[in-house]
């Protein structure tokens, strides 16, 4: 066999080789050290679910529709000192091990024109490499125009980050809105939604101070305050009652009207 022969048919292998790793390889999922403590959600804050498909993670909650083969929410609390700056490698996205469905596969996103948008921001977990890595769970993502995800979307989680920094702990409710005749994309059929929301809120007192954003899925240089929201029209778009277990008094009292007092934008 000469030189020319053996060449073509090692590039013919990592050819075959780099097809069968990106059309069948699906990595492990991820394994929390056993000297990491985590403390969990407050299941107080939890909104209901739509689906009773509720995923606890050591770092967010969340609730998975598999019909759009995406979470209608994920919740989790961001304290001051889970703001690092600590350099991550980026993981591989990897199917939730916890969704007995089986979350959608990655390749789904693939040549669709569409980021795979993190609904817990990755760069929200950076004090501990597990909990870097355990937002790559596909359960945690959906369908995000490119310059929506970098763009509006990426302003709003700043200015989260930058509450937490202040107030010292912050509690994100977020997802799309999840509804028929939604664009699919992949094999799977991932639902690509129009609008995306965030309810985030802090203690006030023996009470909550909250704040609910609606984005229709574009980039926008409006100002974040333009996208504000009361959480009572959220749970009227998406069918899901945010604050179930508090109070009556106290969720009638946050929910119906847009309060900006206590938030500096």
């Amino acid at each position: 066999m000469n030189k020319k022969t053996i060449y073509l048919v090692l590039m013919l292998l990592c050819t075959l080789g780099f097809w069968l790793f990106n059309n069948f390889y699906t990595p492990a999922p991820y394994t929390k050290p056993s000297s990491e403590e985590v403390k969990l959600l407050d299941h107080n804050y939890l909104p209901s679910s739509t689906t009773g498909n509720i995923i606890n993670h050591n770092y967010f909650t969340l609730s998975y529709n598999e019909k759009y083969e995406q979470a209608e929410w994920v919740a989790y609390t961001l304290k001051r000192e889970h703001l690092t700056y600590d350099d991550r490698k980026r993981p591989y996205f990897v199917e939730d091990p916890k969704v007995k469905t089986k979350s959608a596969d990655w390749r789904n996103y693939k040549h669709s024109g569409y980021d795979r948008g993190h609904l817990c921001p990755a760069g929200d977990r950076r004090f501990s490499e597990y909990a870097y890595n355990e937002t790559f769970y596909t359960s945690n993502i959906s369908p995000q125009k490119n310059n929506f995800n970098a763009g509006v979307w990426n302003r709003l989680e700043v200015k989260i980050r930058t509450w937490a920094k202040k107030e010292k702990e912050i509690y994100v409710i977020t997802g799309g809105v999840l509804e028929k005749g939604l664009k699919e994309i992949g094999e799977e059929d991932v639902a690509v939604p129009n609008y995306f929301y965030k309810i985030v809120a802090k203690k006030d007192g023996k009470g909550l101070k909250v704040l609910a954003f609606l984005m229709p899925h574009k980039e926008s240089i409006k100002p974040l305050t333009s996208f504000l929201v009361s959480v009572d029209s959220l749970e009227e778009l998406t069918g899901i009652d945010f604050f179930s277990k508090l109070p009556d008094d106290v969720e009638i009292n946050i929910e119906k009207k847009v309060n900006k007092n206590g938030w500096k934008f």
